[in-house]
């Protein structure tokens, strides 16, 4: 099979790109133990999104890409649900992405809390999810 003449028929239009929302930073009452939940902590989120940027690299309109404003939106309201674990947080996050936005081919959720509770000085503890 002559694979350059196959490919010559087809055009590629994909231009992928990553909205990177990094920082985000909330106060919240997330934790394992009855005190973080009461007395809460800071908490740092960072959102990757991979999405195909030619329509909105075109067309300069915000109804063709995904709004990252609204990805933080998303985050902050996800944030104010209490959990216990991060990787809780951040698959809620995930899901809620991909439920409320379009266009989305991958993304990332990186939850970290800052000075846990772990016995010893630590500035965070981290979670990262994909899909």
């Amino acid at each position: 099979m002559n694979y350059r003449a196959l490919a010559r028929n087809f055009i590629i239009f994909e231009n992928m790109g990553l909205i990177q929302i990094e920082g985000m930073e909330f106060y919240a009452f997330h934790g394992h133990f009855k005190e973080e939940q009461i007395v809460g902590n800071k908490f740092l989120i960072d959102v990757t999104l991979e999405t195909d940027m030619e329509k909105p690299m075109e067309s300069d309109n915000l109804k063709d890409a995904v709004n990252y404003q609204q990805a933080y939106e998303i985050v902050r309201q996800e944030m104010q649900k209490k959990s216990h674990l991060l990787e809780h947080i951040a698959g809620r996050i995930l899901n809620s992405l991909y439920a409320e936005l379009e266009g989305i081919k991958e993304a990332t959720v990186k939850v970290s809390k800052m000075n846990p509770p772990v016995g010893g000085r630590v500035n965070s503890v981290s979670v990262v999810i994909s899909r």
